[in-house]
């Protein structure tokens, strides 16, 4: 005996019903032409509202999936971004991708990556042109290296892509934290709290954000008439923080540090602690970055927070833009924000 649904029709058991509906199918369940339900799909042509509801729920009732190169066809649109990244877990370009991911999902797009180990002119121009080969809609560069910002002029200036980074001379639109701001607020918090000067603790030398740090530093303390001691540098590792540490601690009338990433940070207080230098009692000691870590050091570090939702939110914006014809030279910064704990002083 066949089995019977509950509007008394046969139940169809046959081998169509495990293909995915169709476009067909939602316009039957709908009531209208499979063109209609292509206008809504793809939202190419005018549809009353009521018609566009119950093509909705057609959709809704069926599970009907687009096909995404089918799509793509009709609106020239994939809904697919490309990101070219750096092959590294280093806090600050794992947090931008995240922002940057986060941002287009709630646009509704997907992110399509490609990593590169050694950032430079070939490499990012090979990145970005397989992206390209993708279909992706437009393409954003993380480029916090030198040599990837210098990269940036090999970029095919009839496609849309925008830097997260890349400095001051790109030939892109740019968004980027403002390294330097974030430095002022540091050095002068702990001028502030009657340090004669402040030591820094800087990342590589080929990283843009560690020569803007080290210049907002730079100007601050020039700014405030104190003297400017010679710059320790590091890698961003913990390890350099520590041997930039127990270099310093030799130093005479060391009383504060401002390190240029918190890991860095953590390593000078390992070296300080070793050295019977208390902090902050002794010396008082800022990062940069407040990974989720620092509210947990020995103790709690002062430091500057980037904000990298607000970073992936405003890239995918000025992306947005560049696609729909936008200023090549567009430029946006986001402000940093001083988060200070123990290790400046009681708060």
């Amino acid at each position: 005996m066949a089995e019977r649904s509950r509007s008394g029709g046969p139940v169809r058991t046959s081998a169509a019903d495990a293909r995915q509906p169709s476009l067909t199918d939602v316009a039957e369940v709908a009531g209208v032409s499979h063109m209609t339900v292509s206008r809504v799909i793809n939202e190419t042509g005018p549809v009353r509202p009521e018609t566009r509801a119950r093509v909705l729920a057609a959709i809704g009732e069926l599970g009907y999936r687009p096909n995404s190169a089918a799509r793509a066809l009709v609106t020239g649109r994939t809904g697919t971004l490309g990101v070219v990244a750096l092959e590294s877990n280093l806090y600050g370009p794992a947090s931008t991708l995240f922002g940057i991911e986060n941002a287009a999902r709630e646009a509704g797009y997907v992110i399509t990556i490609s990593s590169v180990s050694r950032p430079g002119r070939s490499s990012v121009a090979d990145a970005v042109e397989s992206l390209r080969r993708q279909a992706v809609e437009g393409i954003i560069v993380i480029a916090p290296h030198v040599s990837a910002a210098r990269a940036l002029d090999a970029v095919p200036a009839d496609f849309p892509v925008v830097a997260v980074g890349g400095g001051e001379a790109a030939t892109v639109p740019v968004i980027a934290v403002d390294q330097r701001d974030g430095a002022r607020r540091a050095t002068e918090h702990l001028l502030a709290l009657g340090r004669r000067t402040v030591w820094h603790v800087a990342g590589p030398e080929d990283w843009l954000e560690a020569r803007d740090r080290e210049l907002g530093w730079r100007e601050t303390l020039e700014r405030h008439g104190a003297p400017v001691p010679r710059v320790v540098r590091g890698d961003w590792s913990s390890r350099s923080g520590y041997e930039a540490g127990r270099s310093l601690a030799g130093e005479r009338d060391l009383d504060a540090v401002f390190a240029g990433n918190d890991q860095m940070a953590l390593g000078v207080l390992r070296a300080f602690a070793e050295a019977g230098i208390a902090v902050p009692r002794d010396v008082r000691v800022a990062g940069f970055d407040d990974v989720p870590e620092s509210a947990y050091f020995t103790p709690p570090l002062t430091t500057v927070r980037q904000d990298f939702i607000e970073v992936g939110r405003r890239t995918f914006g000025l992306l947005a833009g560049h696609m729909e014809g936008g200023d090549r030279r567009a430029r946006a910064l986001v402000v940093p924000e001083l988060i200070v704990r123990e290790s400046t002083g009681p708060r």
